[in-house]
């Protein structure tokens, strides 16, 4: 029953944020073109590779955000990464939400909310099964902005050491938009 509330509390995030990108551009009206929209919109994300002694991990993070103004902005994001290593090979792929504030020129805080369905197979010698789950994760963090770039840490506020998918429930990050 969990599961289903999380996956449908995600579906209705989505559709909520769909439906508010898709009335802003009517909400216009006649004084300002449906363009005017795009100008306002920036893309971004990031790209990781992680290569060691035996352990693999390559991630692409594309995303698109909306600045409502000079502080308020909103976004989505595509998720998607391959790791292996330790006799086990994840593939993991998702979707996120998240809300950015311009506090000051240099200070911005944020929400993400990141849905992650994560396919575990460990190798047959460690008889340990395989793992196919949907991850939840909802992050709050602040990050230092020079430009177009934001290097921070957030806060996974739903964090359990025992179902979880990260190592810990602080993560380092960077953002890029252009």
């Amino acid at each position: 029953m969990k599961k289903n509330t999380q996956i449908s509390l995600t579906k209705a995030i989505f559709n909520g944020l769909f439906i508010l990108f898709s009335t802003s551009i009517f909400a216009q009206g006649n004084a300002t073109p449906a363009c005017e929209f795009w100008k306002k919109v920036q893309y971004g994300g990031g790209v990781g590779l992680n290569i060691g002694n035996g352990f693999t991990n390559v991630s692409l993070a594309p995303s698109a955000k909306y600045d409502f103004n000079e502080t308020i902005s909103a976004g989505v994001g595509l998720q998607g990464s391959y790791i292996s290593g330790n006799s086990a090979t994840s593939i993991n792929y998702g979707g996120s939400l998240f809300a950015l504030a311009n506090v000051s020129e240099q200070i911005q805080l944020s929400a993400d909310l990141d849905q992650l369905k994560v396919n575990t197979t460990y190798d047959s010698a460690t008889r340990i099964p395989s793992r196919h789950v949907w991850n939840t994760a909802l992050f709050v963090g602040a990050g230092f902005r020079t430009g177009n770039i934001i290097i921070g840490g957030k806060y996974n506020l739903l964090f359990k050491e025992s179902d979880n998918i990260y190592n810990d429930a602080f993560m380092p990050f960077v953002r890029v938009f252009f």
